[in-house]
């Protein structure tokens, strides 16, 4: 059975472990794991990381550890027993392991290796320390290591600053919050600002020296130089050289390396030089030739200089090429290196071109004892230590030093008797005492071993050589005494035997007879003869003979004649020996006695140096001649004791104060000294207040620490000595001096008065007397002491401004006690706290001095601890009230004060302010702590009235908010945080039963109840709280420590909020938006308790007004701002719903509330889109339409304009991001048109300054139009540049104006000049539940970017939806798909459906002006998908061949706000094979046309793509593909079942007819402009089109086919203006001008015209769409998903003029007609199933005219066409004669060709015109009944059946007319007479009157325009261009777009036909 366990309760994982038994918990190797239960072998438990998840694990797989185990029981807690370090390296590790792969993800590759690193030592390191074989120190440096490491990848991965005590983590429990303040900001500053290291020490590696003429070896010196006092700062470094260059030791790195040690800051300066001497080892003359002699002498080299400072701006370790220079003359030599310093360049020069010296120099900075640790290898090594001359800047105690320095300044020489000068040499030697030479005691510097002697340089042929040559005699102290030093001389000659010979000697002893050592400075020593070597052998001889000029005898008149001199500099640097007589005379007094007085007079002139050298010997002579004679030099003594101790106060000395303290405590013997020290100590302090000269008295007071030491000493030691004898006589004395001392405080005094500064010499001096007088007194007698000495001190000193005076050190003297031992026991603290707080409370009240003020209280309150229960004894509680009492208000207030001041600009005052504010928060922090319920009871009851605890609540709630602002504390100070809000909570929960009791009902205050709950929101909106975003580890401590905070205060704010009543209402809608936002915060508990809160707020707001618009209101404005700062989410949003919705289930006011929570609700839907989207990375398309969807919304359904305003803005910028820049447009125009042009006033709003209404739009409608601009959508800029324009006219805004024109002027030509892309359009649909909000079960139409297919498109939204998948049908989805928890997108392309038809449709307007209108201010696009219906023939599949056609119809046109928009409507008709067959061949015919016009005009560079279109029409019809169609359509068996097809079989039949004849013609074309290398292929054609020919039957075309020119839709714009019409031949020429339309009966395909194609266009009324885009299809099966891009984007297609219906169709077959639509790459081409329309009717439909909708869309009816015969009828019919006529009107016979509109000007207009009327086609309409015909039109009763009308298609054309059915069918024409009888439509226009006789004269009737009587059904109308121009002037120009001109509007339906038609009425742009 499963057992609890009790001491298994913590281990880590040594193996992996899968888990794959029943209830198994997977482990991995390294988990550490907590154990709950153990069963035979097995444990239950779980890992540390995740402890939600429990399970099962075999034991064996554990490493048990012991650990710690709080909380026994169901939530007990494991800490493992174990150094706090390695707890802290593993807790740390764990975490940094996963952030280190993020940086790698990241690709931060430099901090990821960095931290590679690191992690890698941190583990190394805790390796060493868990195997525990480190010694203390070495532990200590290695857990210093860590701590480094941890604290240094903290920082660089940005989490948490850890406070640490000796390297351990602190519990911030177990410590004062002043406490872990302080060990805060101690390591934020030492993390910040190291402090700059006060020595230095200079690396110096010698590498080489680089020279051609070398060949010697070489002797290198280094030293350091000062070039300001021109003298050595250091003795030598010294390295040899071999002949090579190279040091001759390589191995003894200590040879070549030296650390010149012991630099102070002041020798870092530019003047400090390296100073590097170079002396060669060889012959007498460098370039001498080796001969005999093999004496070596030492001669110079070279010198090279650096200065010290260049080493600062270096690279940390650079090696360094010095140039090496050589002196002209070698009596130059001594001064070499200042010649260079100076620059004296006459004197010296480079010793090579090539000569250098490589060294490595490097500076390093901190004590001695930093370096080895930190660059332990460079002393493992080895590296020589070169000393300064003379000691550092602070000299230690216990440092041994006895160095003599010596330089060899010069000499003075006689010849003796030689004619040359001589080569002199000197040899210097140490003797001993008893004349045998020292060994090893010479030294030429550092790096190499003293030697026993040492050899100078030697100048060649020089009688008064300067050598400038500096050795050191290391002597040990105790053979100085009798030691000296004697320089032999010798003459070096050059000749072969090179002999040294001796010819003097000079000596000098160590020390004097009266134990003073040689004295410093330069010494002229005397030079006596000698020429032997053994006289030198006895030094006995020569030490009695003077050795100095200035100590000769006056009667030795011989010594003082000689010429002869020796000149040296001697320099002692030692700790034992000294020069000073006075020194030694008073430590000699007892020889002496007389002398004691002048002895202790000199004391204060002998150097500091020489007294610390014997300070325990001087200490010992003073107290000895205090004892023997203390009346008479008592006061002497006195003094002399205080000038020791005050020089021990210098820099220099203060590490001697250890050495004193350690003479007070064991050597000092004075125990009757006492009596003298107090006697004298207060003779002085009674003579202070009336003494004139204070300094004395200040020096005395200073020491005033040291001299109680010896009291206090002296007394103990007469205590020992005399078993406590006149105990009572000293305390008295003791008494007496204090009240001496107490008087001379409390003098009042200005601060600059020298009694003031005399008090404040003693208050510094004074806290540190309280450890000596403890050690006899006990703690309340010096307790006592100190309060009645403190409390003395004047109440309010007068302070100077700018003098700190005596408040500042009483302040510090305040702040030294509460630090000292004394006020540790809390005995001593309940004396010395009243007048503590007394002092500090005034001083805080007046805010001086707050930085010691808040040290001292931080001292305070740090020793201030409860115990771990939680109670506190009763002194501390005492305390504690008494600090309340005293000082919580006043803190508070000064924090207020400090908080709300600027902060200084300097940084070092800013870090001050920063300073104190922390210091203070802590102790209100540390206060607060320590409070327990009694302090806040009595607290509250101090108050005396409720205006004063109002007054404290309101500081209290401000200070609060002040401290959790996130700049109160660095960033990385969390646990600091954390301790602050738990301390904020506890406090309030306090404070908020005062806030009840004492404010609410009657009492009721706004403000406090206000404060309070704006605290505790911002409370819970801390980031330092927000538990989500810390990791696992993280917040699982800070939930064991403190719990969730944000629950705790939101339950209380909850609690307080029910407590309010109706006080409610005083809150709303002000607390609305605070509250929102805590419930935003993503804490379930919270938010469930805080969102009823928002019900309350809607039914109080109801009980008040009716409404809760208030709520509404302010929630809808807050969650815009919130969401967009990334607050809430989904599960906020369904918790917000599901809780009010249940909340408000039984409120009256329901139906209201659920309609407001709904609003919300599908708000959040939308702004949590659009953060989504917004976040980096996101695609612009989505970030788009994600805004358009928010941005409606706040229109249409909230109704917030300035929110509206704010969207629209973001929705440009994000256009203009993307270079949308026509929606850009779009979109700024939906605030432009919020404006009017008024002079009201407008604030500063966005980025728009404060301006009139008229100034922004004005900027806007430049904005706008600088974006259509660029957009290229200039037709919409010209609108705003006239509607512009009209405003500066009416303000006589000239100039404006003009520029306006011109820029509209500008705007024309691009239109005119540039070329526009135009555009794809997809329509895209997105399902499934994963899609976001304002997409999703949409679907879209898109407008393409430019050049982009159908592939790159359906690419791009799978690169912005990567998670989608790409429906492979274009079927509507069902409903599993709409439901799916995934994205489908489907997408497909579709053919825009123009508005505009009347620019599309009139002739001569350039192609570039309609391609606007073909692909803007599109509302409906349409798509096509072909499928079969019924039994497909597999022998010919276009009998069953169906079309589905969808339209769809958008909310908004496109382009718009948005590349995209959503489809509003979609329609769905079918298309039957026959009308697919005609639309088919029609788009072919259009297709040739285009290309035949753009070959014939000359705008196509390029033949291929008619040659490729020719062949692909002749070939498929020679093929058999023409054949398909006839044999589907035109067999008896087609025929005879669709009778009500027969006037489509018709048209099929034309349509054949046209393709050939425009194949004839086209084929004429293709001949002239062929190039060379391709007329093959033209042959081929030819031939195959005569095929063609023949198998369709056709030998000649009938007269109608013949007399038909082609019409070509792009013809040639300009010419079709003049009045007199050019006809086009396939040349291009001209052709002759023609008034009246001649009878043609024959005409041949190569010489068809523009006029007849005009005529012919004309007959049939109004034409189509003539320029739309369409698609090449193989065969009319093609699927129309496929984008097919090959085909050229300018076919134009036409609208038929026959009639193509029966009346006798079925409805549903004329509904699906009149609603089919095209394939995505076929534009509609003409409409089907017209209906007829009454006068009024027409009247109506023509004066809407372009209102309606477009002609391409196939649910517009066509112009007036005629109908066929309603009786059913084939092709046996036609042949068996011409039907009968009955109408007397006439039949009108229609031409091949399509229709144009007519236009002003043109040309051949010789028949009556008559307006084509439009008719409506939409679906409404659809099943409208037929208008009757007006009265006044005539009436045709039946016209051919099968009368063609040519139509534009893209795949070939088919038909099977036979030759008989075209004659048969051209030979129905009648004889004019009977055309002419039948009365014409009466026309309006002036060109009327003449038309008649023209008419008459004609004996041929007009081809085209047969009339039959027979057929009354529907009129006819004339086409415009066989009606006459009353004139030949060149048109009219267009009206302007945004004007209608309705005189051309005629009510009888007819029009002027040189008038345009109507443009449409202009439309707000953004409406377009």
């Amino acid at each position: 059975m499963w057992i609890p366990t009790e001491q298994e309760k913590y281990g880590v994982v040594l193996a992996s472990f899968r888990g794959t038994v029943q209830h198994g918990l997977p482990l991995e190797i390294g988990d550490t794991v907590q154990i709950l239960e153990k069963c035979e072998g097995w444990y239950r438990g779980f890992i540390l990381k995740n402890p939600n998840v429990k399970g099962i694990f075999p034991s064996g797989y554990i490493h048990l550890k012991n650990a710690h185990v709080k909380n026994k029981g169901q939530f007990e807690t494991v800490i493992p027993v174990e150094d706090s370090v390695i707890t802290e390296m593993t807790s740390t590790l764990r975490d940094w392991g996963a952030m280190w792969k993020q940086l790698y993800v990241k690709n931060e590759g430099d901090l990821f290796h960095r931290l590679w690193h690191v992690m890698n030592e941190i583990l190394d390191l805790r390796r060493q320390v868990l195997v525990g074989h480190l010694t203390h120190d070495r532990m200590r440096d290695v857990k210093q290591h860590i701590t480094a490491r941890l604290d240094w990848g903290n920082e660089q991965l940005g989490l948490d600053l850890v406070p640490r005590q000796e390297f351990s983590m602190v519990d911030p429990d177990e410590i004062s919050v002043t406490e872990l303040y302080r060990l805060m900001e101690h390591r934020h500053r030492k993390k910040e600002t190291p402090t700059p290291a006060s020595t230095h020490h200079l690396f110096v590696h010698v590498k080489s020296l680089m020279s051609a003429n070398l060949g010697e070896e070489l002797e290198v010196f280094f030293h350091i130089y000062d070039g300001r006092e021109n003298r050595p700062l250091s003795e030598r470094f010294f390295v040899r050289l071999n002949k090579s260059g190279l040091p001759k030791s390589p191995e003894k790195t200590e040879r070549q390396c030296t650390l010149f040690v012991d630099l102070g800051s002041s020798d870092l300066r530019k003047d400090v030089y390296i100073v590097v001497h170079i002396i060669r080892i060889g012959r007498m003359a460098a370039g001498e030739k080796k001969n005999q002699c093999s004496v070596q002498y030492r001669r110079p080299f070279g010198c090279a200089v650096v200065s010290i400072a260049d080493l600062l701006t270096a690279d940390s370790k650079d090696d360094h090429l010095l140039k090496v220079y050589a002196c002209n003359t070698e009596s130059e030599w001594y001064q070499i290196h200042e010649n260079i310093i100076k620059k004296a360049n006459s004197r010296y020069n480079l010793s090579g071109s090539n000569t250098g010296l490589a060294v490595a120099l490097q500076l390093l900075h901190g004590d001695i004892d930093q370096l080895r640790r930190e660059y332990m290898v460079l002393f493992t090594r080895g590296v020589s230590i070169t000393r300064k001359l003379g000691f550092s800047d602070v000299i230690m105690p216990g440092e041994m030093r006895n160095d003599l320095y010596v330089i060899l300044e010069k000499g003075e020489f006689e010849k003796g008797g030689k004619s040359v000068a001589r080569n002199v040499e000197i040899t210097i030697y140490v003797l001993d005492i008893d004349g045998q030479i020292l060994k090893s005691y010479v030294a030429a510097g550092s790096g190499e071993p003293g030697g026993d002697e040492y050899h100078s340089l030697v100048l060649y042929h020089n009688n008064s050589p300067r050598w400038g040559e500096q050795i050191k005699l290391p002597i040990p102290v105790d053979m100085f005494r009798g030691s000296h030093v004697r320089f032999e001389f010798r003459h070096c000659s050059t000749k072969e035997k090179g002999e040294k010979k001796l010819f003097g000697y000079s000596f000098v002893p160590l020390m004097q007879e009266d134990g003073r050592t040689l004295p410093d400075g330069t010494h002229e020593l005397i030079i006596h003869k000698c020429e032997e070597n053994t006289s030198l052998a006895d030094c006995t001889r020569y030490l009695k003979l003077p050795f100095s000029k200035a100590n000769i005898p006056s009667n030795n008149q011989t010594l003082k004649g000689t010429k002869e001199s020796f000149w040296i500099t001697s320099f002692l640097c030692s700790t034992k020996l000294t020069q000073n007589g006075d020194m030694l005379d008073l430590l000699k007094w007892r020889a002496h006695p007389e002398r004691i007085n002048d002895s202790l007079s000199k004391l204060k002139e002998i150097d500091g140096s020489e007294i610390v050298k014997f300070l325990q010997d001087t200490l010992d002579t003073l107290f000895g001649i205090l004892d023997e004679s203390s009346q008479r030099y008592g006061l002497k003594v006195f003094d002399s004791l205080v000038h020791i101790i005050n020089l021990l106060q210098d820099s220099k000395f203060q590490h001697f104060k250890p050495v004193m303290d350690t003479y007070i405590e064991s050597h000092f013997a004075g125990a009757l000294s006492y009596r003298d020290l107090i006697k004298v100590l207060k003779w002085y302090v009674d003579r202070i207040v009336d003494a004139e000269h204070q300094e004395h008295i200040q020096q005395v007071l200073k020491a005033s620490e040291y001299i109680f030491k010896y009291i206090i000493q002296s007394r103990r030691l007469f205590s020992l000595a005399t078993g406590g004898q006149n105990e009572e006589e000293f305390r008295v004395c003791i008494h007496e001096l204090f009240m001496s001392i107490r008087f001379f405080l409390s003098q009042e005094n200005k601060g600059t008065s020298p009694v003031a500064q005399t008090q404040a010499v003693f208050l510094r001096a004074f806290p540190a007397v309280y450890g000596e007088l403890l050690k006899i007194f006990a703690v309340r007698e010096v307790a006592g002491f100190v309060r009645d000495t403190l409390g003395s001190l004047p109440a309010a000193a007068v302070v100077v401004h700018g003098d700190c005076g005596l408040e500042a050190v009483k302040l510090q003297c305040l702040a030294k006690t509460v630090e000292s031992q004394l006020y540790i026991s809390p005995e001593s603290r309940c004396i010395l706290l009243p007048v503590v707080l007394r002092i500090l409370q005034a001083h805080m009240k007046e805010q001086r001095d707050l930085v010691m003020c808040a040290r001292i209280l931080t001292s305070m309150l740090s020793l201030i601890k409860k115990e771990e229960n939680g109670a506190s004894e009763p002194a501390v509680s005492e305390e504690v009230d008494l600090i309340v009492e005293r000082l919580l208000g006043v803190l508070l207030r000064t924090i207020l004060e400090i908080s709300n001041r600027p902060q200084p600009a300097g940084p070092a005052m800013r870090f001050q302010f920063q300073d104190v504010t922390g210091e203070f928060v802590a102790c209100l922090l540390a206060l607060l702590r320590q409070m327990s319920d009694r302090h806040y009871q009595q607290l509250l009851q101090a108050f005396g009235s409720k205006d004063d605890l109002r007054d404290f609540l309101l500081q209290i709630f401000t200070v609060f908010r002040i401290l959790i602002r996130p700049e109160m504390f660095p960033k990385d100070w969390t646990v600091m945080r954390l301790v602050t809000n738990n301390v904020i909570i506890t406090t309030v929960l306090y404070l908020s039963d005062a806030l009840r009791k004492n404010f609410l009902n009657d009492k009721f205050d706004y403000k406090v109840w206000d404060s309070y709950f704006y605290l505790s929101v911002l409370f819970i909106n801390q980031p330092c709280l927000q538990l989500e975003s810390f990791s696992p580890s993280k917040r699982k401590k800070t939930l064991e420590k403190y719990g969730d905070m944000r629950v705790m205060m939101g339950c209380e704010i909850f609690s307080m909020w029910q407590n309010l009543g109706e006080h409610k209402l005083n809150f709303i809608p002000a607390m609305i938006g605070p509250f929102l936002e805590v419930t935003l915060v993503p804490q379930p508990d919270l938010r469930n308790v805080m969102i009823p809160i928002f019900h309350d707020m809607m039914d109080w707001e109801q009980r008040r007004s009716g409404n809760f618009k208030q709520v509404e209101a302010k929630l809808i404005d807050k969650l815009d701002s919130l969401m967009s700062d990334g607050k809430g989410d989904e599960t906020y949003r369904e918790l917000f719903n599901s809780i009010l919705l249940k909340k408000i289930e039984r409120e009256t006011w329901r139906e209201s509330g659920i309609s407001l929570i709904a609003t919300v609700t599908r708000l959040m839907e939308r702004l949590l889109d659009y953060r989504d989207c917004m976040k980096l990375g996101e695609v612009d398309g989505k970030k788009i339409g994600c805004t358009v969807s928010l941005l409606n919304f706040y229109k249409t359904e909230l109704n917030k304009e300035e929110m509206y305003i704010r969207y629209i803005h973001k929705l440009y910028d994000l256009h203009l991001k993307a270079q949308n820049y026509t929606e850009a447009s779009y979109t700024l125009l939906l605030y432009d048109e919020l404006l009017e042009w008024s002079d009201r006033p407008l604030r500063e709003f966005l980025n728009y300054p404060m301006q009139s209404e008229w100034q922004r739009k004005e900027f806007l409608h430049l904005t706008i139009v600088q974006n259509f601009d660029r957009g290229k959508c200039w037709e919409n800029g010209i609108i705003l540049c006239r509607e512009l324009a009209d405003q500066y006219e009416s303000y006589y805004d000239y100039r404006n104006l003009s520029k306006m024109r011109m820029m509209e002027a500008s705007l024309y030509d691009k239109i005119m000049d540039q070329q526009r892309l135009e555009p794809e359009f997809f329509r895209v649909g997105f399902y499934g539940k994963k899609f976001p909000f304002f997409l999703r079960n949409k679907e879209f139409v898109c407008r393409g970017h430019d050049y982009e297919r159908l592939e790159a498109f359906q690419q791009r939204m799978l690169n912005e939806f990567p998670h989608a998948i790409a429906m492979q049908h274009v079927n509507q989805p069902d409903q599993t798909i709409y439901q799916a928890d995934a994205q489908y997108l489907q997408i497909y392309a579709v053919t825009p459906i123009p508005e505009s038809q009347d620019v599309l449709q009139r002739d001569g307007v350039p192609d570039n002006i309609k391609s606007f209108y073909k692909f803007n201010h599109i509302w409906r696009f349409r798509y096509d998908r072909p499928f079969h219906k019924g039994t497909k023939d597999k022998e010919n599949e276009f009998k069953s061949l169906w079309v589905e056609r969808t339209t769809l119809t958008l909310v908004q046109s496109l382009p718009g706000i948005s590349r995209w928009f959503e489809v509003d409507k979609r329609e769905l008709v079918e298309v039957s094979p026959l009308e697919n067959a005609i639309e088919v061949i029609e788009n072919k015919n259009l297709q040739l046309r285009t290309l035949i016009t753009q070959c014939q005009s000359r705008q196509m560079q390029n033949v291929n793509p008619l040659t490729m279109c020719l062949n692909g029409v002749i070939d498929a019809a020679v093929n058999g593909g023409l054949a398909r169609y006839q044999e589907a359509f035109f067999v008896k068996d087609y025929v005879m079942n669709h009778p009500e097809d027969g006037e489509k079989i018709g048209r099929l039949r034309e349509l054949m007819f046209e393709q050939a004849h425009i194949l004839e013609y086209g084929l004429a074309v293709h001949e002239k402009v062929v190039p060379q290398d391709m007329r093959p292929l033209h042959k081929k054609l030819v031939d195959q089109f005569h095929l063609m020919k023949s198998s369709l039957g056709i030998q000649e075309f009938p007269a109608y086919v013949r007399a038909s020119p082609v019409h070509f839709t792009n013809g040639s714009p300009r010419t079709c203006r003049n009045s007199v019409p050019s006809i086009i031949s396939p040349d291009g020429g001209r052709g002759v001008a023609r008034r009246s339309y001649p009878a043609v009966n024959r005409y041949s395909s190569s010489s068809l015209s523009s006029q007849a194609s005009n005529e012919v266009s004309n007959i049939t009324g109004q034409s189509e769409s003539s320029d739309e885009v369409f698609n090449m299809q193989p065969s009319p099966s093609t699927s129309s998903l496929s984008s097919n891009h090959s085909a050229s984007p300018n076919v134009t297609s036409s609208a038929p003029s026959s009639a193509r219906g029966s009346p006798q169709m079925a409805e549903k077959h004329k509904h699906s007609r009149e609603n089919a639509c095209l394939s995505p790459r076929e534009r509609p081409v003409s409409a089907i199933f017209p209906n007829p329309l009454d006068p009024a009717q027409r009247a109506a439909s023509h004066q809407i005219g372009d209102t309606t909708l477009p002609r391409s869309d196939p649910n517009l009816s066509a112009p007036d066409k005629v109908r066929p015969t309603p009786s059913s009828w084939s092709l046996d019919s036609v042949k068996g004669g011409v039907p009968s006529f009955s109408d007397p009107v006439g039949k009108l016979l229609c031409p091949p060709i399509p229709p144009r509109p007519p236009y002003a000007g043109s040309s051949a207009k010789t028949m009556r015109s008559q307006s084509p009327v439009l008719m409506s086609r939409s679906p409404q309409k659809a099943t409208m009944p037929p208008f009757t015909p007006s009265p006044t039109e005539c009436h045709s009763t039946s016209l051919v059946s099968n009368s063609p009308v040519l139509s534009g298609s893209y795949s070939s054309g088919i038909s099977s007319l036979s030759r008989c059915s075209v004659s048969e069918a051209s030979g129905t024409e009648l004889p004019a007479g009977e055309q002419l009888g039948a009365p014409l439509p009466t026309a309006t226009t002036p060109n009327a009157a003449p038309d008649e006789p023209v008419r008459r004269e004609n004996k041929t009737p007009p081809p085209y325009s047969v009339y039959e009587r027979n057929n009354p059904r529907r009129p006819v109308p004339l086409p415009h261009s066989l009606s006459i121009p009353p004139q030949t002037d060149p048109p009219a120009l267009p009206p302007k777009p945004h004007q209608l001109r309705t005189g051309s509007m005629k009510l009888d339906g007819t029009s002027d036909p040189r008038v345009p038609r109507p443009r449409p009425l202009p439309r707000k742009v953004s409406q377009l």
